[in-house]
């Protein structure tokens, strides 16, 4: 159980399983499942909460994941916040435009960033597993490339190009939740073979 209604990250993951022998359903399978607020104050805490407050909902077990930009300039910012950093209801674009103006005349020596995704597997009864996954780059002048979502138009990486630059195969071999997720498949394909995935 994937527990997201986010359906660039349902796409993404699910690509990622492709031929695994792992297969999730989605949150739209549970129309009564809850919407988990993001309310803790790292990426770790969320992931954990919306993994187990999904399965405990669903009384199987889920998988979560938060992911959030840290650039270096900035502080670590915007970190656990990134999804909403322009403000409520903001858009990807919002979130792009926002961090391209915080960053107007920062040297390229100072635009590193890194972006980090803690998945976490949790049981109904409280048993989580985590793990994370992260890719360094650095932040753009501007924002190239018509694939991906949140930040790939402005996250260049070491051979130049954004992350929308990059086909989806390539984003899943390289990027973070790619790396995050093949940590945990062994866990979840253990869980496939005893029929509880």
């Amino acid at each position: 159980m994937l527990a997201t209604r986010n359906a660039h990250k349902v796409s993404e993951i699910a690509r990622l399983l492709e031929g695994s022998g792992v297969e999730c359903a989605t949150l739209d399978a549970f129309p009564g499942a809850p919407e988990v607020a993001e309310d803790r104050p790292t990426i770790e805490g969320n992931a954990e909460k919306k993994a187990l407050e999904t399965a405990r909902a669903v009384g199987a077990w889920a998988l979560a994941d938060d992911t959030g930009l840290e650039v270096e300039a900035l502080g670590g910012a915007p970190g656990v916040i990134s999804a909403r950093w322009a403000g409520p209801g903001c858009s990807y674009a919002d979130n792009c435009a926002k961090l391209l103006r915080e960053m107007s005349g920062v040297p390229s020596a100072r635009r590193a960033a890194a972006l980090r995704t803690v998945m976490a597997l949790a049981s109904p009864d409280g048993l989580v597993a985590r793990v994370e996954g992260r890719l360094d780059g650095r932040i753009g002048e501007a924002g190239r490339g018509a694939g991906g979502f949140g930040y790939d138009p402005v996250f260049v990486l070491p051979d130049g190009r954004t992350l929308a630059e990059l086909s989806s195969d390539e984003k899943n071999a390289l990027g973070h939740r790619g790396r995050a997720l093949r940590a945990l498949l062994p866990e979840l394909k253990a869980l496939t073979s005893i029929g509880t995935a």
